[in-house]
């Protein structure tokens, strides 16, 4: 005998909706994208999750298995790796938000970023031409270009 599973109440779906495209971009499904803007030139790989009031700057690379969260911006000619994750709940009660938008804090990433595969990005601004270690947490705003890595992330050494 054979048991059934229930079926949820509420299914959700894989697909991209109320995306502002700029000219040839390039999604490799299965992608979840929903009210983002992705800029021109711009490729995001599969099994990526881009989420509402995000905007990815022209020329840009989002790698696979990469989360974005709402309220992250990313500058143009960035480059983000392989299972990065953007996070913009910071658990200011003690606990996630759960639904109170109010509690989300933005992420502002400049030009020419680059943000080695595994990093966790906390609502910061990072400077133009910076560049993230693999597996780094960034906890704090980066305001010099430089390389940074680490738990939290740490600056190893300035680019001029």
């Amino acid at each position: 005998m054979t048991q059934q599973a229930s079926v949820p109440s509420k299914l959700g779906e894989i697909g991209i909706k109320n995306v502002d495209f700029g000219s040839n971009v390039t999604v490799i499904q299965p992608a979840n994208l929903y009210g983002c803007r992705i800029g021109e030139d711009a490729f995001v790989g599969p099994f990526v999750e881009i989420q509402s009031n995000v905007s990815i700057g022209a020329r840009t690379r989002i790698q696979s298995h990469t989360f974005v969260c709402s309220l992250v911006e990313i500058g143009e000619d960035c480059f983000v790796g392989h299972g990065v994750m953007f996070i913009n709940d910071t658990f200011e009660k003690g606990g996630p938000a759960r639904g109170d938008e109010s509690l989300w804090r933005r992420t502002k990433i400049g030009n020419g970023v680059s943000i080695g595969s595994n990093a966790t990005i906390l609502p910061v601004a990072i400077c133009d031409g910076s560049v993230i270690g693999a597996g780094a947490v960034v906890t704090k705003d980066i305001s010099q270009p430089g390389i940074y890595a680490g738990n939290p992330a740490q600056l190893i050494r300035p680019l001029s």
